[in-house]
């Protein structure tokens, strides 16, 4: 094989890169596990409709995008799908030919099993030699993106400098494995190959024949090859892209898959290949059996929605003139379960809902600690960095006991010294870890690892990050954010993150607040109360429309969501007549607690009957626990509203819940509105579609099984011993053994906000629009009764939900 010079006219560089960027946006980004968070497996397709999206990820992936039919019968037998909910499903899909009584016989009808992807030449070498050329290809770009991104298990780093491709070129100069396996001459060819990665990335096109109609979708069906570790790749490029910079690691990663395609071509029949590549210029289009499936998930979805909705809009009690206490929790849907037990426990408490970095926007340092991180939603950048107060001998002593730490832990970690460390030690680490089975759960701290709990609850993050003449400002618009700039204010107001507790788990971050960035809450919640709290903001904040009652004061706070407890933080601050107020917060917060691990304990197949409280925190101690709780499975709605809408429903922790009054918000032209459904509304679908990827395929969008994870240069984790990286949440997140608990479904969300006001920010943003319009999400609006009225169909245009007239809609 020689480099062509006789190159397809239409393949240009311009064709080329412009067909690479377009097929690296179609794979989602997946962070690393230090800060895992909740991702859309299918953000690079939400351009493009539902039922499209679910044939093309057949074709570039395989992957099934909705339930195997006997878990739709099932529904169906158990009546959790009625009949009303087929004829509804039907309705929706006018080109489904069959009626619902029909739908429901098919239910009961063995389904297609698997789908079939676009050929590679891989693939096609399979066929031709009989060698497992996919996994191959797939173990030995994956070793080597392994070093190329690892970011610090690796006890020494891979050779190479400029770029992904500089250094892949490098090392295939030394690898012989390709042509042990039968590609002769494969490490001469890559030594002639051009050292610009879109010069190769041309030069393996021109090689395979692709024209420029098809050049995307074959750069798209190479990728998902190896979705790992170019998922991660393109983080790289978000999190670049944030800075307004650029990162070329996944335009590099794509040039190494093509170059094996190419290399590959001699053990494959060159009609084969044309044939296969016929198949690329053909986009397909959902068929007969995906429309039907699509039909039951349809009705799979009004079945769940056709009972919650009927629930909302009861009258509940009417709010006292002044909360007794105001407790702002983030709008996870775990929040929502211990809501209800808090306003069952405190009477007169006023719960809130708001993302749970509480605006603050920010990138967090402990103390000692060499570097930060963000503390914000990943769509958006932190404003700035923030430490904690000044403590020369606590960052002397963190830093010391950080530095042996590290030391004793790259020992362990070592190629060669990890054999010797299992060997020599092994007997004798037994009784760590039967301590760690033992001692009992310790409060989340905000990251201070190396210090004793004693030591970190005397830190508290600086305002220095926020000149002292915006921070009135500041305050008074996370006020707003949070619907409380026109009160009544509590005497306490309890600022509440949260994050959750484990051990022996890559995917932890995973527990913890996806608005902070795959972090505890704590940093932002403490900030924030120490801002409110702040005498010259407080004297300010009348200029800004804020009257704040001297009285009024601002605690921050921890709930855990593992074992359901909460702390409070810089109590010591508050002064003397509060007192009677926080013991009785306290002892609420204590009773709580026990209502929410109750409700929570059949979900984790714990006999009511047993110790739950020492039952559930020994759940969060234990190493071999794949399970310490469920996280935010069965997510499957968004409420933005007063509390009162809601309050009077038990929504089983399956909401999120976002506060929201929107006769306030329109004096401010809309303003929270529009950050509410950008941004809160955008990652809670971001959290719902994980979820239902992983529950839908787990072997494609999941992690599949969590006892057979192994941590990959402390980036994500391989299933086994090698492979690609995997995305998504492991099985053991959505199913329990016996059944999926996670029930996948579409988000679907509720907004008490006038129609003319949400077309408005729909129309302005586009990405909102693209996940509406093309149905990745629904949206309904509430109304002044608090029902759910009118349910947007797409292109700005609204239809009355079943039973309720137009009228009911609020004007």
């Amino acid at each position: 094989m020689t480099l062509m010079t006789d190159i397809t006219a239409d393949l240009t560089p311009h064709a080329i890169a412009t067909a690479a960027d377009s097929a690296g946006r179609r794979l989602a980004p997946i962070w690393p596990l230090s800060s895992f968070v909740a991702v859309n497996p299918f953000l690079g397709l939400a351009d493009r409709p539902f039922d499209e999206a679910v044939a093309y990820v057949g074709k570039i992936a395989g992957a099934q995008m909705t339930l195997p039919r006997k878990e739709y019968a099932n529904a169906i037998t158990t009546g959790r799908i009625t009949g009303a909910d087929l004829d509804y499903a039907v309705a929706q899909m006018p080109d489904v030919t069959v009626d619902g009584l029909a739908l429901a016989r098919l239910a009961d009808e063995a389904g297609p099993e698997g789908k079939t992807p676009w050929k590679t030449v891989a693939d096609l070498a399979v066929e031709a030699t009989g060698r497992d050329w996919p996994a191959h290809v797939t173990e030995r770009i994956a070793s080597f993106a392994a070093a190329h991104f690892d970011t610090g298990q690796a006890a020494w780093k891979l050779a190479g400098a400029g770029g992904l491709w500089a250094a892949w070129k490098a090392e295939a100069a030394h690898d012989a494995s390709a042509e042990i396996l039968g590609v002769t001459g494969a490490r001469a060819k890559i030594a002639t190959l051009p050292d610009d990665a879109e010069a190769a990335l041309l030069w393996a096109a021109g090689e395979l024949g692709l024209s420029e109609a098809v050049l995307a979708e074959v750069f798209t069906r190479a990728l998902y090859t190896i979705s790992g570790w170019a998922g991660h790749a393109r983080y790289h490029l978000w999190q670049a892209e944030l800075a307004g910079e650029t990162d070329n690691s996944l335009r590099d990663l794509l040039t190494v898959r093509m170059v094996w395609e190419a290399l590959l071509l001699l053990h494959v029949d060159r009609a084969a290949w044309e044939q296969a590549k016929a198949a690329y210029a053909d986009l397909p289009k959902a068929g007969v059996e995906d429309r039907a499936a699509l039909a039951l998930q349809i009705a799979y979805e009004h079945g769940w929605q056709r009972e919650v909705f009927a629930e909302l809009g009861q009258e509940t009690p009417a709010a006292p003139e002044r909360p007794n206490v105001q407790a702002a929790f983030c709008i996870d849907v775990r929040s929502e379960v211990f809501r209800r037990a808090l306003e069952t426990t405190l009477p007169g408490v006023e719960t809130i809902g708001f993302a749970g970095f509480f605006g603050a926007a920010l990138s967090y340092r402990p103390l000692g600690a060499a570097h930060s991180t963000a503390r914000c939603p990943v769509l958006l950048s932190p404003a700035g960095e923030v430490s904690d107060e000044t403590n020369a001998e606590l960052a002397a002593t963190r830093q010391g006991r950080i530095a042996a730490k590290s030391l004793w832990t790259r020992f362990k970690q070592a190629a060669v010294a990890s054999f010797g460390y299992v060997e020599a030690l092994g007997l004798s680490y037994a009784p760590k870890l039967l301590a760690q089975s033992l001692r009992g759960t310790t409060a989340l701290g905000q990251g201070n690892a190396g210090l004793t709990d004693a030591e970190a609850a005397t830190l508290t993050p600086s305002l220095d990050v926020i000149p002292p003449a915006d921070r009135a400002a500041t305050a008074a618009t996370i006020l707003g954010a949070m619907s409380m700039a026109k009160g009544p204010f509590a005497r306490i107001v309890m600022l509440a993150g949260h994050g959750g507790q484990s051990l022996n788990n890559p995917h932890a971050a995973g527990l913890d607040c996806g608005a902070c960035g795959g972090h505890t809450g704590e940093a932002n919640a403490r900030l924030v109360a120490k801002l409110l709290n702040e005498p010259q903001v407080r004297a300010e904040l009348p200029d800004h429309g804020i009257d704040l009652p001297s009285d009024t004061v601002f605690i921050a706070a921890l709930h855990d969501t593992t074992t359901d407890q909460v702390a409070l933080f810089d109590i010591d601050n508050v002064v003397e007549s509060h007192a009677d107020d926080l013991a009785q917060l306290q002892k609420a917060l204590k009773e709580a607690g026990g209502l929410a691990r109750a409700e929570r304990a059949s979900l984790l197949s714990l006999d009511k009957g047993l110790d739950l409280d020492g039952a559930i925190a020994a759940r969060a101690r234990d190493w071999s626990q794949v399970r310490p709780e469920w996280a935010l499975a069965g997510c499957a709605a968004f409420i933005a509203a007063p509390r009162h809408r809601t309050q009077g429903t038990d929504l089983a922790g399956r909401s999120f819940l976002h506060s929201y009054e929107w006769q306030a918000d329109a004096e401010n032209g809309f303003g929270v509105l529009e950050l509410i459904l950008t941004a809160p509304l955008v990652v809670a679908s971001w959290i719902n579609l994980q979820y239902y990827g992983s529950s839908v395929d787990n072997k494609v969008f999941g992690a599949g099984n969590k006892v057979l994870h192994n941590v990959s240069g402390l980036v994500g984790v391989l299933e086994g011993t090698g492979g690609d990286l995997r995305p998504g949440l492991p099985l053991q997140s959505v199913h329990d053994g016996e059944r999926l608990i996670h029930e996948p479904m579409r988000l679907s969300a509720v907004v008490e906000a006038p129609v003319d006001a949400m077309n408005a920010v729909i129309e302005k943003h586009e990405g909102l629009r693209d996940l509406l319009d093309n149905g990745w999400l629904h949206l309904f609006q509430m109304d002044a009764s608090g029902q759910v009225a009118l349910r947007y169909t797409g292109d700005l245009t609204w239809e009355p939900v079943a039973g309720l007239p137009m009228d009911r809609a609020v004007a």
